[in-house]
């Protein structure tokens, strides 16, 4: 079936600027200076399809890609040759071989991952690249200082494979005023002395943010290249690359003081217009997002007015309040942005109680999809 021919059958579609995803990237780099910039590609590429933004950010210069799990990481691999492919989830057991088939370079989180991928090295007769993962204060991955410890210790281990990289995370980096971002700047320096002359890698996209010092050779932006919000106040200087759009299925008539969708959350305050249009939770539009959650529902756009939502977010449909538009400039058929370039992704998910990276990440298969900007 034409691209054109499913749109037309569509109740929902997603537009991706793939330029704008490449000038992000760029915006980034020159925030970086001599710090290599490279770009987290995991869920999906943050909802924007893994292969296509691989492929934009390779054309645009970008030399190194993070994925979660192995199977993004091939799939990085296929769409961006060039570039080294990191898999934050480590070293899976008995896996070692599929990564080297794969060239796949696993960031060890763990004192077993070490020393299964020291061993496997060993076997092979291969000094393999890695990264270790240095927890410094999230608790969730990485090497405490102890195993870090004992693992710079054991050069015999270490000596088998190729460390590449050592790196962090940030628990708090939106927040530049939080103290754990200097106590783990602080503790970073004292676990990467460990691995002298070893590029390091703190900052995601508020790690730019954060400044220079903590930059360090390698920095791993993630929402940033997709357009969302890095840190949590301030204007967001990147470039939308997602706009998500649902059809107006109907427009009717409803009094003053009934109520609109599941729950009867919502009673009318006037006689209004209302559309109805075909995208809901299980296209990935949150259904805390509408009314009902003890806060202001969120808005859309159409044709040039921004309106509400009204009543409830439905598996299939959500309601908006269009009283205030003219007849002509909302009917059957039309689209609405229910977030892009006039209504912010993170405008959403604030409404939501959740954040822009969850939006993004979730959205659903029944999206038409239409990528401009690529080469």
């Amino acid at each position: 079936m034409a691209h054109a021919e499913r749109e037309g059958l569509a109740c929902g579609r997603l537009t991706i600027d793939l330029e704008a995803l490449a000038d992000n990237w760029r915006s980034l780099a020159e925030r970086t200076q001599q710090t290599e910039c490279g770009a987290a590609i995991k869920g999906d590429g943050y909802g924007t399809g893994l292969e296509k933004a691989a492929a934009t950010l390779s054309r645009a210069g970008c030399r190194t890609l993070f994925t979660a799990v192995p199977d993004e990481g091939l799939r990085a691999r296929s769409a961006a040759p060039e570039s080294r492919v990191f898999v934050l989830a480590g070293l899976l057991p008995g896996a070692a071989e599929a990564y080297r088939k794969g060239g796949l370079i696993p960031v060890l989180n763990c004192p077993d991952e070490v020393i299964e991928w020291a061993e496997y090295c060993a076997a092979a007769g291969q000094r393999l690249p890695a990264a270790i993962h240095l927890d410094t204060g999230m608790n969730r991955m990485g090497l405490s200082l102890e195993e870090a410890r004992l693992i710079a210790a054991a050069k015999d281990v270490v000596a088998r494979f190729d460390l590449v990289l050592v790196m962090s995370h940030l628990v708090c980096g939106g927040d530049p005023a939080n103290p754990l971002n200097a106590r783990q700047l602080e503790r970073f320096h004292e676990m990467t002395a460990l691995f002298p002359g070893v590029p390091r890698s703190l900052a995601n996209s508020p790690g730019i943010f954060l400044g220079a010092d903590y930059h360090f050779d390698v920095a791993r932006p993630g929402i940033s290249l997709y357009g969302g919000r890095a840190m949590d106040d301030g204007e967001n200087p990147m470039r939308p690359v997602v706009t998500a759009e649902a059809r107006v299925l109907i427009t009717h008539s409803a009094a003053k003081g009934e109520t609109v969708g599941y729950g009867a959350v919502e009673t009318l305050r006037r006689d209004s217009r209302i559309a109805i249009v075909g995208i809901g939770y299980a296209d990935g539009y949150h259904r805390l997002a509408g009314a009902g959650g003890g806060h202001k529902p969120a808005n859309a756009w159409v044709n040039g007015h921004v309106v509400p939502l009204v009543g409830r977010v439905s598996m299939d449909l959500i309601a908006l309040d269009v009283t205030d538009v003219p007849e002509a400039d909302c009917s059957r058929g039309d689209w609405v942005e229910m977030f892009g370039p006039h209504i912010p992704v993170d405008d959403v998910a604030a409404k939501a109680g959740t954040i822009g990276y969850e939006l993004l990440t979730g959205l659903g298969s029944r999206y038409t999809r239409t990528y401009i900007g690529g080469s």
